[in-house]
């Protein structure tokens, strides 16, 4: 089944076209709109909470109902699929989410209403910690048991059927348009944690991950530069030898 997130390489959504087309390249002005990096900062605040991880995060936007991921602004996805973690994990409610101030209120001694310490109040990330947070980032090499297969030159299929083995309709970094493409091997880079797992709770799950480069022509039936070349990350099971 086709997800509708999946959709690079589709015919009738029109040519992409930069927001910012005539803006030079390190244009101070990084966000269209200031909510867009008040949305960021926010989703990186709740991602310092450490109840999910970047692939779980990406899977809680895939799976948005059609009628909002249609309809949804870049950054609104984003707080959308935001909001479902928070509540799926515990971390607020619905009722939270619908008040102002969230948080929990419980009564002190004088019986006024106090407000109770949230649980995951010592992992807030603090304004004195955002730039040494967000410098350090969040590594996804891991050393692995798996044995590599393929080397640079290499030729390669990408599986078919695409999709996340190890849960229906799960996350998964392999686009729907190289399902089944053929390409070779460009370089191999180590060992990494594999998405499929590490999205739905089920361990990180590292295997190896090649830049795999593939032509244009063998990606789409008609493309409008045939020499063209696309690169794409991929885990090593998501490949079979061509």
């Amino acid at each position: 089944m086709s997800r509708l997130h999946d959709m690079g390489g589709q015919f009738g959504d029109g040519p992409v076209v930069p927001e910012a087309e005539d803006a030079p390249v390190f244009a101070e002005e990084v966000f269209a709109e200031d909510w867009h990096a008040r949305a960021l900062a926010v989703t990186l605040a709740c991602g310092a909470l450490g109840q999910w991880n970047i692939d779980t995060s990406r899977h809680a936007r895939e799976r948005l109902a059609p009628k909002d991921y249609t309809r949804f602004s870049y950054y609104e996805k984003w707080l959308a699929g935001l909001a479902t973690l928070l509540v799926e994990k515990g971390v607020l409610s619905r009722a939270d989410l619908a008040t102002a101030e969230a948080g929990g209120r419980q009564k002190d001694g004088t019986g006024a209403e106090a407000e109770a310490p949230h649980p995951l109040a010592a992992r807030a990330l603090k304004a004195s910690d955002v730039a040494a947070t967000l410098a350090k980032g969040g590594p996804a090499d891991r050393p692995s048991d798996v044995p590599v297969v393929f080397a640079p030159g290499d030729a390669v299929r990408c599986r078919r059927p695409g999709g996340n083995r190890l849960v229906a309709g799960g996350h998964t970094r392999l686009p729907g348009y190289a399902v089944g493409a053929s390409g070779r091997v460009l370089r191999l880079h180590g060992t990494h944690i594999l998405p499929d797992s590490a999205a739905h709770g089920l361990g990180e799950a590292p295997e190896p991950l090649y830049a795999v480069v593939f032509p244009a022509a063998e990606l789409w039936s008609a493309p409008e530069h045939p020499r063209d070349e696309v690169v794409l990350d991929l885990w090593q099971s998501y490949l079979e030898p061509a």
